[in-house]
């Protein structure tokens, strides 16, 4: 008898058998370069630091180049679903609202913050009415959403540490409201890093299956512990306040952030994308790295102001 003949069915079932020794995932569990993500994030964060300790404007202009870029991922995202955003006014309204919360302090941010949406209404209001509620409310909600809540994270230079428009800090001192933003960033990281590293090993109970499916409870218990340890080192050895500072700062910054970092997700799921762009190699784009800040930045100068005294 000659030999048997494989069966259609299991000749279908050979060919897509995957092989026994599979290629290793050189980022288990993460879903990105690891290595690419490493690199990128150290590259931001060593521009901002540097910035922020020997060119306070310098802080605020990288700052405000996040926030264009952040803006211009959102309003593809929403062309891209049939949402015309007032880019011009919302643009102009980004640069402005940094420098004007360098310059000119709370009360500045919330005048340019007043200006640029009655901008986005009137820009508007010329043009076509078909579809221009939809428009003029994303046009609002990008400017409060990105700009005016990062433009939070330059108050502490006006407050705490007075305005040196050129030049780096006078006589070399760099003063509490900048070693405050060093404090917002170590934290955010922290919360970024330690989630991570705790929810990838540990991780069994999402936070928000719906909307965030990678997020754990775990890794929300790893981000608490790691920035409290961040926190207290830092309120002590860097604001010369008592560790409970550094306590009421982790917890704030772990929450604000898994909040930003949440709603990013929600907006996204929305708009039926991954991510808001391809901008960082290993992170996305823009806004998926600046999603937990902008919500971290308010809160922390708020609690600052609190526990100075200010």
């Amino acid at each position: 008898m000659g030999q048997a003949q494989q069966a259609p069915g299991a000749r279908a079932r050979a060919q897509t058998r995957q092989p026994r020794h599979p290629r290793p995932n050189p980022t288990p569990g993460a879903g990105r370069n690891l290595p690419a993500a490493t690199a990128v994030g150290l590259a931001m964060l060593f521009a901002v630091l540097g910035g922020l300790l020997f060119l306070p404007l310098g802080f605020v202009a990288v700052t405000t180049t996040f926030a264009v870029f952040g803006v211009w991922e959102i309003f593809r995202a929403l062309e891209a679903n049939g949402t015309r955003l007032p880019i011009v006014p919302v643009m102009v309204g980004t640069v402005a609202m940094p420098f004007s919360a360098y310059f000119g302090g709370p009360e500045s941010l919330l005048f340019a913050m007043l200006i640029s949406s009655v901008a986005v209404l009137l820009w508007r209001s010329v043009e076509s009415a078909t579809g221009s509620a939809r428009s003029i409310f994303a046009g609002v909600f990008t400017l409060a959403w990105v700009p005016f809540l990062i433009s939070f994270a330059a108050l502490p230079l006006h407050v705490a540490g007075g305005v040196t428009p050129i030049g780096p800090w006078p006589g070399g001192v760099v003063p509490e409201g900048a070693w405050q933003i060093v404090i917002l960033l170590l934290l955010v990281v922290s919360n970024d890093t330690f989630g991570y590293l705790v929810g990838a090993s540990l991780g069994k109970h999402p936070m928000a299956p719906k909307i965030s499916p990678k997020k754990t409870w775990e890794g929300f218990a790893g981000s608490i512990a790691g920035a409290m340890l961040i926190g207290v080192l830092a309120s002590v050895f860097l604001l010369g306040k008592p560790w409970w500072v550094g306590v009421v700062l982790a917890v704030g910054m772990v929450a604000s952030a898994t909040a930003g970092d949440l709603a990013e997700s929600m907006v996204k799921r929305e708009l039926g994308i991954k991510d808001m762009s391809s901008i960082l190699p290993g992170h996305g784009g823009v806004m998926d790295r600046l999603d937990s800040i902008v919500f971290a930045s308010p809160v922390a100068f708020m609690l600052f102001v609190l526990v100075s005294g200010a």
